[in-house]
């Protein structure tokens, strides 16, 4: 069906949105709209201004016989920044400390506004890592790593703590869990991850580090590398010594007993920003 500008701009912005990180070519904008090519370059340069300007992302144009446009989605650091100090201002409350020096994101991870928030600010910063598949544990870091996963455009898998038997064969493995003090297990399915993969682990909470130690020992046993890692808030803690370089969203800052929260900061993902 031929399609006046407006429309085919709506189209293609829809288009564009749903399929992020992947090449879409001119032709395939040209047979869908029924435009001369001309036209579609015309449309994709408004839109590549326009990304930007919106705070959509990015638009790349790969020329050639078998080039097209690539959209990649981020947020400008700035309202990234604005947005999570938000976001540690609504977390501020003494009610949300747990037993054993845990913080409750529960509300947060059930938050449809928030986990695109989140998505969107950790696919910008591992945008261009070249991770092709996401790693969390069950269950909190399942919509963290659905909503990272769906910006990338790039499949999550998930370690389970217990088997399951609609899993399949599984590779299991036994981590020193928080403090070292005990040893526990994690299983992943034998098919899930590809050997030579490029992972990009997702946690929600960083404590004693345990936990993030043991997905990087399953990514071995793989044969696959570890890109990056990121968590949603971690416990401030200048003492803690992990074998890991990581990125956090939120630091949370508590009393030396654990018992009153002081505060909520934004994290080391936004050391960088100016």
């Amino acid at each position: 069906m031929k399609l006046n500008r407006s429309h085919r701009l709506i189209a293609m912005t829809h288009y564009l949105l749903a399929h992020p990180h992947t090449l879409v070519s001119l032709s395939y904008f040209v047979d869908r709209f029924q435009s001369a090519r001309s036209s579609i370059s015309e449309d994709i340069s408004i839109l590549k201004k326009e990304f930007p300007n919106s705070n959509i992302g990015s638009i790349e144009t790969v020329a050639g016989a078998s080039g097209g446009v690539i959209f990649r989605p981020s947020i400008a650091p700035d309202q990234a920044l604005e947005r999570v100090q938000a976001l540690c201002q609504e977390l501020t409350d003494n009610d949300r400390i747990l037993p054993g020096g845990y913080f409750y994101l529960t509300d947060i991870l059930g938050d449809s506004d928030h986990l695109r928030l989140i998505g969107q600010i950790i696919a910008s910063r591992y945008r261009e890592a070249g991770a092709t598949a996401i790693m969390t544990i069950a269950t909190k870091g399942v919509p963290l790593a659905q909503a990272v996963s769906m910006y990338l455009n790039i499949p999550f898998v998930m370690v389970r703590r217990d088997s399951k038997v609609t899993e399949g064969a599984t590779v299991s493995i036994n981590y020193a869990s928080q403090g070292q003090s005990r040893v526990e297990k994690m299983e992943l399915t034998k098919n899930s991850l590809g050997e030579g993969e490029k992972v990009l682990i997702i946690d929600d909470f960083l404590n004693g580090g345990g936990t993030i130690t043991g997905m990087l020992s399953m990514t071995k046993e793989f044969n696959a590398t570890c890109v990056g890692i990121c968590v949603l808030a971690e416990v401030q803690n200048p003492d803690r010594e992990v074998a890991f370089d990581y990125q956090s969203l939120m630091q949370v800052v508590k009393s030396q007993d654990n018992t009153q929260l002081v505060e909520v900061l934004p994290g080391g993902i936004f050391d960088d920003h100016d």
